[in-house]
């Protein structure tokens, strides 16, 4: 069924939120990806319910992204409804030390670094760089500097595709390197609580300062990327055996190996996802022949050839 931005009014959704055939590359930070049939920015947990009421009563196709931090959508765009979760707010309680921290899962894991500091909270300071959102984060447990979500995760609210609300406790939440429950079930990340500490702000302004001077010294950052495209091996770095194969700076069209981190495919102006997909099988290919290594994507794909 192809979806109209009329029924979507007439189920509550402002028509300053729905975008039709909007292109996915302005949603990305790979800058790639071809159209989306229909995309939405989700305000509330109302307007995603009424949307996954709708969604399923005309069996159309759902696709969920964050901030498209860690996605590659591939040029024949996506079908059905494409919503970019934009649930926010920030809520913190103090109790002795400790600071319990509700956050919607649409706020940046940046800006949210940058409150904390504001109000002198420690823990979030490994994390601050990472250009995601707190759900997206959530959700593949990102990690950094030998922090990951799920050293200061609580709990995290979701909603299935029915519209019912579910909380998950950090123990029902498997995490794992790059993976939690939302890899496996249908559970849309709407709300997560933290554990964070009182810290003292000159000290947590320095750290983040130091992992932002690593990050823009160590990782592309001035060209487009989907972050580190592979998942580091159980006994190998992955980026080390790039290196070793003699393919940093390696391209296909627009894509390229960083010359800076091995374990950054990036954009180099006009890259398209085939232009990504057939760099990364080359690379994919290569080390499994000289060193006899199966490396996976981190990134995800998304969308259709």
């Amino acid at each position: 069924m192809q979806v109209k931005v009329e029924k979507l009014e007439e189920i509550g959704i402002p028509k300053e939120q729905i975008w039709m055939k909007e292109p996915m590359k302005k949603h990305t930070t790979f800058r790639i990806g071809g159209l989306a049939e229909c995309f939405i920015k989700i305000k509330t947990i109302e307007q995603l319910k009424k949307i996954l009421c709708y969604a399923t009563k005309n069996q159309i196709p759902i696709t969920i992204i964050g901030n498209g931090s860690n996605v590659l959508v591939l040029d024949g765009g996506i079908e059905g409804i494409t919503l970019q979760i934009q649930i926010e707010g920030i809520e913190v309680q103090y109790q002795d030390n400790k600071a319990q921290v509700v956050v919607g899962a649409g706020v940046k894991l940046g800006m949210l670094a940058q409150k904390m500091l504001q109000q002198e909270i420690a823990g979030l300071e490994e994390l601050s760089d990472i250009p995601g959102t707190l759900g997206g984060a959530v959700r593949m447990n990102a990690g950094a500097h030998g922090k990951e979500m799920k050293d200061i995760v609580t709990y995290v609210n979701g909603v299935d595709y029915q519209g019912n609300e579910k909380r998950f406790l950090l123990e029902q939440l498997e995490f794992g390197y790059r993976t939690s429950i939302f890899k496996k079930e249908k559970y849309i990340i709407t709300e997560i609580g933290l554990q964070l500490v009182r810290g003292q702000k000159e000290g947590i302004k320095q750290k983040m300062e130091e992992y932002a001077k690593y990050r823009k010294e160590k990782q592309p950052i001035e060209y487009p990327s989907a972050g580190s495209t592979f998942k580091r091996g159980t006994d190998f770095i992955t980026a080390k055996l790039i290196d070793e194969a003699g393919l940093k700076g390696y391209c296909v069209g627009d894509a390229e190996v960083s010359t800076k981190h091995s374990g950054f495919v990036i954009n180099k102006g006009n890259a398209t996802a085939k232009d990504v997909l057939q760099l990364v099988n080359k690379i994919q290919r290569q080390i499994k022949q000289k060193f006899s290594k199966e490396i996976e994507l981190e990134i995800e794909i998304i969308g259709k050839n």
